[in-house]
């Protein structure tokens, strides 16, 4: 009777983790999603490479790279997709920039930042 309460347990346990993981990847896909989003209806221009493209462009540029990320398991959170996918080309390590209306030129890695606080307070 003991060890079959202690596999019942393991069992919910295994569950309980298993569903606390599908949720975080809920959370941290709608936030990178937003992210992605936020960036395309901005008016923002995003620089990569030294060449300046419009918020569809971005939108797609970034989505490629995350889907390329996220088929091998290698972003679990939007903190991880500002690092890995939306700070520097892969290709040249160059930062990448944005450039909105009224407002000076920054690293994308900080203008993605600001919009993660915003979408979290925003979910609030």
């Amino acid at each position: 009777m003991i060890s079959i309460c202690r596999i019942g347990i393991a069992v919910l346990m295994l569950a309980c983790a298993g569903a606390s993981n599908a949720a975080a990847g809920a959370v941290a896909q709608r936030e990178i999603t937003g992210l992605i989003s936020a960036l395309e209806s901005s008016h923002c221009r995003f620089q990569r490479n030294g060449r300046w493209y419009d918020g569809t462009a971005a939108r797609a540029h970034l989505q490629r790279k995350y889907d390329y990320l996220a088929k091998r398991d290698l972003v679990d959170s939007a903190e991880q997709f500002i690092e890995r996918a939306a700070s520097r080309s892969s290709m040249s390590g160059q930062p990448y920039r944005v450039a909105c209306p009224g407002q000076p030129e920054q690293e994308a890695s900080r203008w993605f930042g600001e919009q993660l606080r915003a979408l979290r307070q925003q979910a609030r």
